[in-house]
């Protein structure tokens, strides 16, 4: 198996590890026993334990902030761009919900230079959010709610997705973007 292979299973094993017992409850022997290889063999692919948590919640990180920079500079109505934003939120998590995971629940162990970047992406990515309800609201797309309820509503929903839709896979992802859209815009529209 090629080095970057063998480093994509280390991370893909350690982030379900870490969706399952936590970050800080995992060792980098859990992950070589999930993984059937020796501890020491790890670190031929990886420094540690806090490389693979970088390398999964930043990875994530970026994807939605990617994601919603290019929703925000689009020119449709605000009610596209979240559309949008569910639609990314969906698409991340039946892709990778372990990840989504990973990035809810131990984004707080990152060390510092990490943990400031990624607090900067969320809030930017909060931030960007914030701007598409104001323009929806401004453009009368939406009803004039409190922002921050209507955000907290929305975002607390997509971002824990994850821990129903692993219990409700029998779901077809069209059906369920089709209606996580209906029902978050439903109340707001």
């Amino acid at each position: 198996m090629k080095p970057v292979d063998r480093k994509s299973e280390i991370i893909n094993i350690a982030a379900k590890l870490f969706k399952e017992k936590g970050y800080s409850a995992v060792t980098m022997r859990d992950i070589a026993q999930a993984m059937d290889i020796k501890a020491a063999s790890l670190y031929n692919h990886i420094k540690s334990k806090q490389e693979i948590l970088v390398l999964i919640v930043i990875e994530i990180a970026e994807e939605f902030t990617n994601g919603i920079n290019q929703i925000v500079s689009s020119e449709i109505s605000a009610i596209q761009k979240i559309e949008k934003v569910i639609q990314l939120h969906i698409d991340i998590t039946l892709r990778n919900s372990e990840a989504l995971a990973c990035l809810n629940n131990d984004w707080m162990h990152l060390a510092d230079n990490e943990l400031t970047y990624f607090i900067k992406m969320r809030e930017e990515y909060e931030e960007n959010f914030r701007s598409i309800i104001k323009q929806g609201i401004a453009n009368q797309e939406i009803k004039n709610l409190n922002i921050e309820v209507v955000i907290f509503s929305t975002l607390s929903t997509l971002r824990t997705l994850y821990l129903w839709y692993g219990k409700k896979k029998a779901i077809n992802p069209e059906v369920l973007k089709a209606n996580m859209i209906q029902v978050l815009l439903n109340g707001i529209v």
